[in-house]
């Protein structure tokens, strides 16, 4: 008589992840125990201090600017933010995230600010920033648990774009890579921003070619060091799951069975096809904010780090509740009124797991 097979998820109350159990036989039960991390991006809408920098585009962020940004705005602005980076993934982990990507944040500072305020504070978080020459004064970072991820290598990749018409280079972000050791393995982070719209989502595409060309040459020479490089590529791509540089550049697949050599899983694209999205234009949602992995992280073993889920984190508190924009992400400033929001996007994560020990028991 052949066995069958219970199988069902469980989270640890102590934060070690989800427990699959096994039953075959009433006498023989094997439980098995699995170690998660929540691995996420967040696109922090302008996170600027109140301090012009006279070599960016930041006057409005400042008390005499048109948003009258203030200290206490500023910091209210923190402190939501703070909020929303320590509850993502803790649903299935019940511990805050291990790495977040994050997108918009001035400079180094604001970052340091963040990770030493509210319910971050304290968690043993770092940040990792390099300046960009994006115009507006806007830059990639990476936020990390420093006693589970321990940086090895990080530098920044520039993009080298320029107008159709005057030839001359637009400067935007830097793509950030980063590879340390998470729980003794060895992971990559690529953390982007990609080009904006601007001028029409047809006009400016080329300019997200780019992007992804650059993103893929850099996977491609990760995977070249190391053809089973656990690969993590993360970001506001200012294109969908089904825009050609995402689906013919870097070759995404939505079905993981397609997943092999040269492609890559993105972990979004089934939320995107269901009509899901991180934010939201004229009556119409987008999902720009993606999360994308190589083959080794689907195809490793039980005891190696491997994709477990995705979601995004849209809670109600963080969406307007009523009006015109009614369930849009709850914004922190628009035409200069202050909303006391949060971002004009929603957080996207994956979790990863993989086994820690097994009981048997009769």
């Amino acid at each position: 008589m052949k066995k069958i097979i219970f199988l069902f998820i469980l989270i640890n109350l102590l934060g070690c992840g989800p427990t699959k159990q096994v039953t075959g036989k009433p006498q023989n039960t094997v439980q098995k125990k699995y170690l998660a991390r929540t691995i996420a991006f967040y696109n922090l809408e302008n996170l600027f201090d109140t301090i012009n920098d006279p070599k960016t585009l930041d006057d409005e962020y400042t008390p005499e600017g048109r948003d009258h940004w203030t200290s206490k705005k500023y910091h209210i602005k923190l402190q939501h933010l703070a909020k929303v980076i320590a509850d993502i993934g803790r649903k299935e982990t019940h511990v805050p995230p291990v790495i977040v990507g994050v997108a918009e944040v001035e400079n180094a500072q604001v970052m340091k600010d963040l990770i030493a305020t509210g319910e971050l504070k304290g968690k043993g978080y770092q940040i990792i920033h390099f300046d960009s020459p994006d115009r507006r004064g806007i830059d990639v970072g990476l936020i990390y648990q420093k006693d589970v991820f321990q940086p090895i290598n990080s530098e920044k990749y520039p993009l080298y774009i320029y107008d159709n018409d005057t030839h001359k280079r637009i400067y935007t972000r830097d793509q950030l890579v980063v590879t340390g050791v998470m729980d003794g393995e060895l992971i990559s982070i690529i953390v982007n921003h990609w080009p904006s719209r601007r001028g029409g989502e047809a006009r400016s595409l080329p300019k997200r070619m780019k992007a992804a060309q650059l993103t893929k040459h850099i996977k491609d020479s990760l995977l070249r060091e190391n053809p089973k490089a656990k690969i993590i590529i993360m970001g506001d791509l200012n294109d969908d799951p089904s825009s050609p540089s995402v689906k013919k550049v870097l070759n995404a697949k939505v079905d993981k069975n397609t997943v092999t050599k040269g492609t890559v899983y993105n972990a979004m694209e089934a939320f995107f096809n269901k009509g899901i999205g991180t934010l939201a234009y004229r009556d119409s949602w987008n999902l720009f904010d993606q999360i994308m992995i190589t083959p080794a992280l689907l195809h490793d073993s039980e005891d190696k780090f491997h994709f477990w889920k995705a979601g995004i984190y849209s809670r109600e508190f963080l969406k307007n509740r009523t009006g015109r924009y009614k369930g849009y992400p709850k914004r922190t400033l628009v035409g200069g009124q202050f909303l006391g929001g949060y971002s004009d996007h929603f957080p996207t994560y994956i979790i990863l797991i993989k086994e820690i020990h097994t009981l048997a028991g009769n």
